[in-house]
This record gives structure tokens, sequence and C-alpha cells, in this order.
């Protein structure tokens, strides 16, 4: 809860009892849209949309009912996107210079997608005019911050009651030729689709025997499966994951195809078969996952 606004901005769910190691997360599945922010885009509330890693946290929903928490961020990742660095800025999208730390020159920056994005999913810019610097700090405070908080909590408590834990960190991606797909985002398999995507920054975020069982449970289940490409790792992943001291992190990227309809954002007839294979998962990494992190 914002004290500011006495709004809703994340949602944590805990288990009744915390049985293993886990933290299961979706900081990009947020629905909710600022009025103010809808005033100053010339872009459609379901153009926005496009960018949301539509229902991940519906499709992860059974993890408190397995013994891990679950935390969901609930406003709009076009609005404010934890998974980047607090100052990763676009200088173009400013009337005032950004503070000496900001990270100007990030790819991801660079493709239109800092902490406040100049981009939505369909490559249209999202803002009609500049922003002041002003308006990023007020949402840093109301929104980034609070999330990281209580995920960097969530993780103290748990290396403090298991040892060590493991995030889980949830997204979707678009499928190719898709209104949401970017230019980079090059899919494969025996098929032609990839189901899912696991980065773990090519083996720098978490063990890598986590990654191998979870690549596992998912092929054996049918998946086509990619790891790394092209997505090896956002901030969550870069900046948590230190299994010398603990911590773990594993990015699960989502075709969005599989569950959705990605010009609707309707949920498809495949939405309870994702969903259930995401909970079969997260009930694998609950009864292994104080193997698979001391492995």
């Amino acid at each position: 809860m914002s004290a500011e606004t006495g709004e809703a901005i994340l949602n944590l769910v805990r288990p009744q009892a915390w049985r293993a190691p886990l933290i299961v997360a979706s900081p990009h599945s947020g629905q909710h849209y600022p009025p103010a922010f809808l005033a100053s885009t010339g872009l459609t509330r379901q153009e926005l949309r496009l960018s949301e890693d539509c229902y991940v946290d519906e499709l992860v929903a059974a993890a408190p009912e397995l013994g891990a928490p679950l935390l969901a961020a609930l406003f709009a990742r076009s609005f404010c996107d934890v998974n980047r660095e607090p100052l990763e800025l676009d200088p173009s999208m400013f009337t005032d210079r950004l503070p000496a730390g900001a990270n100007i020159a990030s790819p991801r920056v660079a493709a239109g997608l800092g902490v406040v994005p100049r981009l939505g999913a369909n490559d249209r810019e999202i803002y009609r005019h500049k922003l002041s610097f002003a308006e990023v700090e007020a949402r840093l405070a109301r929104y980034y911050r609070p999330y990281h908080a209580t995920l960097n909590a969530l993780c103290n408590e748990a290396v403090a009651k298991f040892g060590a834990c493991l995030i889980l960190d949830c997204h979707s991606m678009p499928s190719p030729g898709s209104a949401a797909a970017a230019g980079d985002h090059r899919h494969g398999g025996s098929n032609g689709r990839v189901d899912f995507v696991l980065g773990d920054c090519f083996g720098a975020s978490c063990a890598p025997s986590i990654s191998a069982a979870v690549d596992a449970y998912l092929r054996a289940g049918g998946a086509n499966m990619r790891r790394n490409s092209p997505y090896s790792g956002g901030y969550v992943t870069q900046h948590y994951g230190r299994p010398a001291t603990g911590i773990h992190v594993l990015q699960v990227e989502i075709n969005r195809a599989l569950y959705v309809n990605e010009k609707s954002l309707e949920r498809s007839a495949g939405f309870a078969g994702v969903q259930a294979t995401m909970t079969g998962l997260i009930n694998m990494l609950t009864d292994r996952a104080s193997e698979l992190l001391s492995a």
C-alpha cells in the first residue's frame, strides 16, 4: 500500500507454512494504470497492455498453497518497471538533466525500455510530452522501492529460515510476429516455437542444478526450451542472483501465445494447461529446492 495515495501497489500472499526456500515473483503482470499516466500518453490502454506479462500472477497463483510466498506488482510495467535499475533512464524523455549516477547507456534504455519506458510494446512513443525527473522520483518512491524492499525482506527472511533461497522470477514473452514482439525476440525449436526461456545470466545467478532441474521438468511435459537466449535475465536476476551469498534467481519466460490471445489479451483455451504446468513446476521446486540449492 502506498502511504501517499492509499492505493495497493503490490500483492504479497504468504503461505500458511513456508515449507521450502522458494519465492515466486511476478513483476510485470500488473494492470493498474494511474489516471494521470493515461492522460499523459497518446496510446490507448489496450495498446499499453501489450507490454504486460498478462496473467502471469494467475499462472503461478498456487505458490502459497504449495508452501511458497508469491509477490506480484499491481502497477503496469509501462508506468514503472521494477525489473530495471532504479536510474536506468533515457535522457531524451526529460525536461531536466538526470543525476550523474543515471545509467543512460544500457541496451534496455537504447531499446526504449528503461525503468520509466519510452516505448510501448508496439514500438510507439508512450508520452506526448517530456517528463520531469521529479515524476521519476515519485514513481520510484511510491512503486519501485516498496516492491524491492518487500522482495529483499523476503530474501533475508528465507536465508535466515532455510540458509538459502531461490527466486523464481516469472514473465511472459511475445510470440514471433505478435504486435508486442520486438525485432530481437528470436525464437526457434523443433517445431519453430519456443515455449519457455530460462534465464540465469549464463550460469551466474543460480546453481546449475536449478536451471537443469527446471529445464528437465518442462521438457518432460513436452515443452520446447531455450536457455539465456534471447532473455538471459533482467535486473532482478542480475541484482539479486548471488549464489555465493545463498540467494539464487532463475527467470522463466512463458510464450504468451500458449495461454492468451495476443491481440485481444483474453485468456485462451490453453490457459488452464499452462497454469497446471506452472503449478507442477512450483510443486517440484518446493519438494526439491533444498536439495538443489545444496547441490
